[in-house]
């Protein structure tokens, strides 16, 4: 991180950007303090997915419009100046975590929103359909409804709840450290700011237990219930992102997710939880009875 002009910047000569915006506009000729844009000043482009390279950064005090100015290159032939404020909406840093966190942010609320749309399409189709097994009749699985004996999917949803909440926090309180992680990134949860350390920790949790969610998805249900499972389980991640990002804006997320916690695990432990495993299959138990999976008593 480095002050220039009595602000911090968080990248610095020789840094890397790939420019997003379709175009970008550079000055050839270096910004004068008397005089901003020379008359005599030639301009050139560069364009979407291009790299560029920060070569200088100057302060131009007299400029009203932005008083720092970065001098960019494509290459050896291709450089030139442009405000600091013009080139950072134009630009990505030039790393895959970046990049990432750039399309997330670009395209999360449209995701969640298809997500919750699918839920409702599958809610829909659900209500009408229910599955036939061993002459008994049961409704299609769902998390926290109708779940299946595993408790990974509920876990899932409770780690994928908290990130929400962290995330939605360090960018409305601590805007700096998420800007200085944006252009500075990294999958390494230790030796970071505690919130970011918290964030990193979670995230690698939710990637174990989607992982040990569909593993365990896979050995508990049917093909075409395990599908139908799974996407109803990515539905859910995206109405909870919708619901805890939103409500931590207006600092209610804290509190509903306490109460989801233990409205979660306490259905889960009373209604899903398996007491007990088949002799036959192995399969988890709920209750004593005949296995849903293998039909014996």
């Amino acid at each position: 991180m480095r002050e220039v002009d009595g602000r911090e910047r968080h990248y610095d000569v020789d840094y890397n950007f790939l420019l997003t915006a379709d175009s970008l506009v550079l000055q050839e000729a270096r910004p004068m303090h008397m005089l901003i844009v020379p008359e005599t000043s030639d301009s050139m482009m560069v364009y979407r997915g291009e790299p560029l390279v920060v070569a200088q950064i100057e302060i131009i005090p007299e400029d009203s419009l932005d008083s720092v100015w970065v001098k960019v290159a494509r290459d050896q032939m291709t450089q030139g100046w442009v405000h600091e404020s013009t080139l950072l909406q134009s630009v990505v840093p030039d790393d895959p975590i970046s990049q990432g966190i750039h399309l997330f942010s670009d395209s999360h609320v449209i995701a969640a929103l298809a997500l919750c749309f699918m839920a409702l399409i599958g809610g829909i189709l659900r209500s009408g359909k229910r599955i036939v097994k061993h002459g008994k009749e049961k409704p299609l699985p769902l998390v926290h409804i109708h779940d299946i004996a595993s408790p990974y999917p509920m876990l899932l949803c409770l780690a994928f709840a908290s990130a929400t909440v962290l995330y939605t926090t360090i960018q409305i309180f601590m805007p700096e450290l998420w800007a200085h992680f944006y252009y500075n990134p990294t999958l390494n949860p230790f030796g970071l700011p505690t919130m970011l350390s918290l964030f990193l920790g979670l995230s690698w949790l939710i990637v174990i237990l989607f992982i040990a969610s569909l593993d365990d998805i896979r050995r508990c249900l049917p093909a075409t219930e395990a599908i139908l499972y799974t996407l109803s389980l990515l539905a859910v991640l995206g109405a909870l992102y919708l619901l805890f990002s939103f409500a931590t804006m207006y600092f209610l997320g804290y509190f509903l997710l306490m109460v989801y916690m233990a409205v979660a695990v306490g259905r889960y432990w009373r209604c899903h939880r398996a007491h007990f495993r088949c002799r036959r299959c192995d399969a988890p138990l709920h209750t004593r009875g005949r296995c849903p999976k293998c039909g014996a008593d």
